[in-house]
């Protein structure tokens, strides 16, 4: 028997406005769009004003104005205001994390989780302020170098350089950050406390999606951060185009989907602006034939694989096991999937929540279609909750494809959705050679009892991150840089190669005295 949904409190009844936030200036009239409820479609959560291109251009305007003061302070000092602004955030936490579950469907656990993220990344990019203090010093050689040895075994030699040169980074100029739906401001914060400690003024375009919580949250940012530096917009394509092909734009960073990346590639060709792309993921988890499969670790697996309805670029999309352990995994998997309570994400007992749009619900029921035509066993698990099967939300139980050719959408494609194909292997070798020359690149894991081992096989995998015995944001060090090979990406976030991703190195150099 499953237990209706509690009844939403007053509070969770009233809609929520995102205004735009630019050069300063929150403004709240104009053209806007409704925000639903993914677990309840009818529901309208709150709105979001649109901005017009007249209003892009004037955030760009505002940014390239409040650049030339902010780029001037001292690394050290615009972490200390970023900082500031930061703490002045945590109160109104919980609330916005409810806006978050209403308008992206995710269980309210997730939502307060990311609240905490977002803070946490800022302070760790302000703990890297320093490095961009440091300059390397190239000190003039007065007698040639100790002639070496080259590759081909033959004597090096070189002139001495009667040079002395400084490099030091500077700031880039206007950051414009595009960000998804499904974790939005965890990921925002991958690159926008960056931009900004490194010097940049940022422009963020909040996911049309899920605008609410994300604008709430910079906008009070904005407050406290002089005009300027911190803007927010939403709206069609068209209208925002001028985020993206100005000339003042000098980096955008995008994340989603491969296809929408190249074009977004495309788009800042004209005016080179770099660029930082997390595209798809297609993250595949290798199971070895000495991996330790306790409940612990099946239920490792099981959340890395299904969190955040497995709308997560990072989530384990695809299981390799080793025949031999094949059934243990299914079996343990469906166990632990047969106890999911699929239910609206406030619902305190919800294990999973809808997906965040029906679109991508029709993506991944599509693939299942494809996968059961081609005779292959799906199976699917869980309780939908009274509320969810009465709602008409975008809800899906999760499931299993087991053993499926290759070829179907189901494991070739990233589903970004709640189910997973479980594949046998009997040569490790042949695997990591099909893995390291598939499309995609971004994550992937070794689950194995023998440390040394699972490392060895790591370093042969050719994607940004290679997780161990986990996977997913669970596993996340933020300290580390985190983004794609190949077409799951361009460029790193998080860490010192993420900060320094929003400088430019310049070089100084004189005449040896």
């Amino acid at each position: 028997m499953t237990a209706q949904a509690p009844a939403d409190t007053s509070a969770d009844h009233l809609q929520t406005l995102a205004p735009l936030v630019i050069d300063g200036d929150e403004i709240e009239t104009g053209d806007s769009f409704d925000v639903h409820d993914p677990g309840r479609p009818s529901q309208v959560v709150g709105r979001a004003i649109s901005a017009t291109g007249d209003q892009a251009e004037r955030a760009v305007d505002g940014a390239a104005r409040a650049w030339k003061d902010w780029s001037r302070h001292a690394p050290e000092h615009r972490a200390e205001l970023l900082l500031a602004a930061i703490d002045g955030l945590t109160a109104d936490a919980a609330a916005r994390a409810r806006i978050l579950t209403r308008e992206n469907g995710k269980v309210l656990m997730e939502s307060n989780i990311e609240m905490h993220v977002f803070a946490g990344r800022c302070r760790m990019a302000a703990e890297l302020a320093p490095e961009l203090s440091k300059v390397q010093v190239l000190a003039p050689e007065t007698q040639e170098p100790e002639p070496g040895i080259d590759a081909n075994g033959r004597p090096r030699t070189r002139p001495p350089i009667p040079l002395r040169s400084e490099v030091s980074h500077l700031p880039l100029g206007v950051v414009t950050i595009i960000v998804p739906y499904n974790w939005p401001l965890a990921i925002l914060a991958a690159s926008l406390p960056y931009a900004l400690v490194a010097g940049n003024t940022v422009i963020v375009k909040a996911p049309p999606a899920t605008p609410l919580a994300t604008t709430l949250v910079l906008r009070d940012l904005a407050r406290r951060l002089p005009p300027g530096v911190l803007s927010v917009v939403h709206g069609s394509n068209d209208a925002v185009a001028p985020l993206i092909v100005d000339s003042r734009i000098r980096r955008l960073v995008f994340t989603g989907s491969t296809p929408a990346g190249q074009r977004m590639m495309e788009m800042c060709a004209g005016n080179l602006a770099r660029v930082t792309l997390e595209l798809g993921g297609n993250d595949p988890a290798l199971v070895l034939d000495d991996a330790d499969l306790d409940a612990a670790a099946i239920q490792r697996l099981t959340i890395s694989s299904f969190l955040t309805t497995g709308q997560v670029c990072m989530g384990v999309k695809r299981i390799y096991v080793h025949r031999s352990r094949y059934d243990e995994v299914v079996e343990g998997m469906s166990g632990v999937l047969s106890h999911f309570r699929i239910g609206h994400g406030l619902d305190p007992q919800s294990s999973m929540g809808p997906l965040n749009n029906e679109r991508q619900r029709d993506i991944v029921r599509q693939m299942l279609d494809e996968a059961r035509n081609a005779g292959h066993e799906v199976r699917e698990f869980g309780t939908l909750s009274d509320d969810a099967e009465q709602s008409g939300g975008w809800y899906m139980r999760p499931s299993l494809v087991l053993n499926p050719d290759r070829a179907l959408a189901i494991v070739d494609q990233e589903q970004f959705g709640p189910s997973v194909p479980i594949l046998p292997f009997d040569d490790l070798d042949p695997l990591v050679d099909e893995l390291n020359d598939h499309w995609s690149g971004l994550t992937s894991s070794v689950w194995s009892g023998n440390p040394d081992r699972a490392a060895s096989v790591a370093r042969s995998l050719r994607t940004g991150t290679t997780w161990i015995n986990n996977a997913n944001a669970v596993a996340q060090d933020d300290r580390a840089p985190f983004g794609g090979f190949r077409a799951s990406g361009v460029g790193r976030e998080l860490g010192r190669e993420g900060l320094f991703e929003f400088t430019e190195a310049h070089t100084i150099t004189w005449p040896a005295a």
